[in-house]
């Protein structure tokens, strides 16, 4: 509450503070409504009874005239007619100050009998016959009434009186009304303020304060007891509504802590997934193992015995020898590619240099899968932008691409008329390298775990199933990343992005 009684609203900030709704509150718009509405009303009505007021004192004015005319024009009457020598005297003390303007009688004719005063000589001959009147005519001193009075059966006596009304007694009579006007005026504009204050604007307030604690947390809403009508259905609106969000409010709160609950759970829910995940990889890592493992040394152990035969011959164990190498060389390749995908490729130390170009690797790697059985028969075209480097060194660079273009030999088998294509180019600050065959292309159900160790679509001991996972962590170390662009579906397409160098 301001000291001038005026109320500002509130309204909360975006930040949760509070900041104030500068304006005039309702108790100064309710003053000044009703002081407009007055002055709306009492300005037209004040100058009309000041019209009203100064008309009937100018009437009052005018019969006063009228009646004194008559008394002075029926004393000369009288006394021309009883002594006529005494006519001008009695003229001379009905005029001057106080009394009439001008005095004058006349005979049958109109000739000028008798006649004085200060407007004697404008005094004109009155129309005949001679008959009782009086009118108003202008003279040098104002506004002014000329009564006619006959005078016997041969003449008539014309009294001109001043009829001009008194200013003095004229404005303090308006003075006086507007004095009474402005009393009752402010009396009515005061009563108003009261009532409209105890019926409105103070069970709006109390409102309005009930509101505000309700707002800033209070649990309860106190409405005001008194008030009008409207008022108090407001009130009860405000009521039901608060009721109303609290009761949401509560709902809110037991689902917010419902979430809460179901947050936590997941949580641990998520973390037992990734255990098991975890646990997931693995055994799987370790049945891929056991398995391309497994095998070499059960050979190994079966050729072992064979030789160990008495009965076996010499060329025989010469053969069996040359078989065990072989199989200790597939667990030697096996071991080294998963020390390959284990190696971590994320510092710089492990990257020398970090820079290779393109074209020169993409050559490399061709010179070296060319002679290969595989790609006698197959045809290869280079798409390559020149002058293309890569924050990769060159040696992890051909591993990559010789793991790409054996695996599209592979899927094409070396038959004639296939046909393998390498394209390099830069989108903005990365080099996208595709190394795409017309083969049978990945099966759908695999595409997701290609990467993954030991998922391969070769024939059991033709693949380990970790070529591609190497060229993952290769790649993904080296800030890029690699994936089949299923969109294509004429074969396979590997896509490698990394930043340019």
């Amino acid at each position: 509450m301001s000291a001038s009684g005026e109320r500002h609203d509130e309204v909360p900030r975006m930040n949760g503070g509070r900041r104030r709704r500068s304006g005039p509150g309702l108790r100064l718009q309710i003053v000044l409504a009703l002081a407009g509405v007055m002055l709306l009303a009492y300005v037209p009505l004040f100058f009309a009874i000041a019209q009203v007021t100064r008309g009937t004192s100018l009437a009052y004015r005018e019969d006063a005239a009228r009646s004194l005319g008559r008394a002075v024009a029926a004393h000369v009457a009288e006394v021309r007619a009883n002594d006529p020598a005494s006519l001008d005297r009695a003229i001379a003390s009905h005029v001057g100050e106080g009394g009439a303007l001008a005095v004058g009688v006349y005979g049958p004719a109109g000739e000028v009998l008798a006649r004085g005063g200060a407007d004697a000589s404008l005094l004109g001959s009155p129309p005949r016959p001679y008959g009782e009147s009086a009118r108003r005519v202008t003279s040098p001193s104002g506004r002014a009434m000329d009564v006619i009075l006959p005078s016997g059966s041969d003449g008539a006596v014309l009294v001109r009186v001043r009829a001009e009304d008194d200013p003095a007694r004229t404005s303090q009579l308006v003075r006086g009304i507007a004095l009474y006007m402005t009393v009752f005026a402010i009396a009515i504009l005061a009563f108003a303020y009261i009532a409209l204050t105890r019926t409105i604007v103070r069970p709006i307030e109390e409102l309005a304060r009930a509101a505000d604690r309700v707002a800033t947390g209070g649990r309860d809403l106190d409405l005001p007891a008194s008030g009008a009508r409207e008022v108090a259905d407001l009130g009860a609106s405000v009521r039901a509504m608060t009721a109303r969000l609290l009761k949401e409010e509560q709902a809110l709160r037991n689902k917010v802590d419902e979430l809460t609950t179901t947050t936590k759970r997941l949580g641990e829910t998520r973390e037992q997934l990734a255990g098991s995940e975890h646990m997931a990889s693995v055994g799987k890592l370790a049945a891929g193992v056991a398995h391309e493992i497994g095998n070499p040394i059960a050979a190994i152990m079966g050729m072992h015995d064979l030789i160990e035969d008495a009965e076996t011959t010499d060329e025989i164990r010469a053969d069996f020898l040359r078989r065990m190498r072989k199989e200790t060389e597939r667990i030697h390749v096996v071991v080294r590619d998963l020390l390959e995908y284990a190696r971590p490729e994320d510092g710089p130390a492990s990257i020398r240099p970090a820079r290779a170009l393109v074209s020169e690797v993409v050559d490399d790697a061709l010179a070296l899968v060319r002679p290969q059985r595989d790609f006698k028969a197959i045809e290869t075209r280079l798409e390559v932008e020149p002058e293309l480097a890569v924050a990769l060194s060159p040696q992890r660079l051909t591993q990559v691409l010789l793991n790409l273009l054996l695996n599209a030999g592979a899927a094409l088998g070396g038959s004639a008329g296939g046909a393998v294509t390498v394209r390099a180019k830069k989108t903005g600050e990365t080099v996208r390298i595709e190394v795409e065959d017309d083969g049978p292309g990945v099966p759908r159900d695999i595409a997701p775990r290609i990467f993954d160790p030991f998922v391969t679509t070769k024939d059991v001991g033709a693949g380990t199933g970790l070529g591609l996972a190497v060229c993952r962590g290769i790649v993904e170390g080296a800030g890029g990343r690699i994936f089949v662009d299923l969109a294509y579906d004429a074969g396979a397409r590997f896509v490698v992005e990394l930043p340019s160098a």
